[in-house]
């Protein structure tokens, strides 16, 4: 059933019984849909917009349950499933799954940690370049009729320290295109080591020395509002931020109030705390650009995390291979 009260239709064995039976709750793109269409030891069901109770109710009855990041398998969702094996996470952030209720109840959970990678890359130096040229402001000022080239001097990216927190593969993806443009690459990350000509350093470190900070990292205790206020205060005067991760690695209120006063310059943000970002301090500043959590939405990358999670998931229920599980 889609978001509009239209079920999706049932995929159809040819001639052999079903066997695995997968409810998929949020969108997920054709390319997958037609996957699993060619699996003649698999159903689906595509209802997106469940509520928590729709969900409850409904998942009894599969096997497996893919989702984006809109559905939120909580303990109660989980406990549920009394035939659930699998997760799949159409994407790589699982801070949606209780990964502790999935593990209880001998639940594989898995994500698709590269599919996106390319196109949250892309999106992170779309942001960079431009929030440091006012790209939107210059947009919207030529479009309001206005001729103001004085009023969005800019600044380059050649140069500067570019401050990458999280040092995972996105990470790298990132690094490499900055050094293409002429960035000096300082990283944070205690759980990898450096290359690419890369300076792993402490946080403070990466703090200090930062002229622009894009942040990579998942959500953990440790990493959550990692950019808060006591973060700011040792950041460079005029610092640029970057967020194409997650809303939960930045504290909102403080970053809104380092943006008032300047110590701040700009901010590039395609996710929040909540979302939509309802009451954000953050909506409306001058200073900050929006976008609405793009980072993973290009063609290319849609095509590829359905075709993964689908075929990660069935190999799972199959038993023929185990991968990219995070609880494992």
């Amino acid at each position: 059933m889609l978001g509009n009260g239209r079920f999706q239709p049932k995929v159809k064995c040819k001639g052999v019984p079903m066997t695995y039976k997968i409810l998929i709750s949020d969108k997920l793109g054709q390319a997958g849909l037609d996957r699993l269409a060619e699996m003649d030891d698999v159903s689906y069901d595509m209802i997106v917009g469940m509520s928590k109770e729709q969900l409850i109710a409904t998942i009894p009855d599969y096997d497996a349950l893919i989702v984006r990041s809109d559905t939120r398998p909580d303990a109660e969702i989980i406990a549920a499933g009394k035939n659930l094996k699998v997760i799949g996470r159409a994407g790589i952030g699982v801070d949606n799954v209780d990964i502790d209720a999935a593990t209880a109840h001998g639940v594989m959970v898995m994500n698709t940690p590269r599919s996106n990678s390319v196109a949250t890359a892309e999106q992170t130096m779309a942001l960079m370049l431009a929030i440091s040229r006012h790209t939107v402001a210059a947009h919207n000022s030529v479009a309001a009729g206005e001729w103001a080239r004085s009023r969005f001097m800019g600044t380059e990216l050649d140069g500067k320290t570019l401050g990458v927190i999280g040092f995972g593969y996105i990470g790298h993806l990132v690094a490499r295109r900055a050094q293409a443009f002429g960035m000096k690459i300082v990283a944070y990350d205690p759980y990898v080591s450096g290359e690419l000509e890369v300076k792993m350093v402490s946080l403070p470190e990466l703090l200090a020395q930062a002229d622009i900070i894009t942040l990579h990292s998942v959500v953990t205790p440790e990493s959550t509002n990692i950019i808060n206020a006591d973060a700011i205060s040792n950041m460079k005067d005029g610092v640029i931020i970057v967020n194409v991760a997650r809303g939960k690695l930045i504290d909102e209120q403080a970053l809104a109030a380092a943006l008032q006063s300047g110590k701040v310059a700009a901010a590039a943000l395609d996710v929040y705390q909540q979302e939509p970002p309802v009451g954000s301090p953050l909506i409306g500043l001058p200073n900050v650009i929006h976008t609405p959590h793009l980072g993973a939405s290009s063609k290319e990358a849609q095509r590829r995390v359905g075709v993964e999670i689908v075929e990660q998931v069935v190999d799972a229920l199959r038993g023929t291979d185990i991968r990219n599980v995070v609880n494992r």
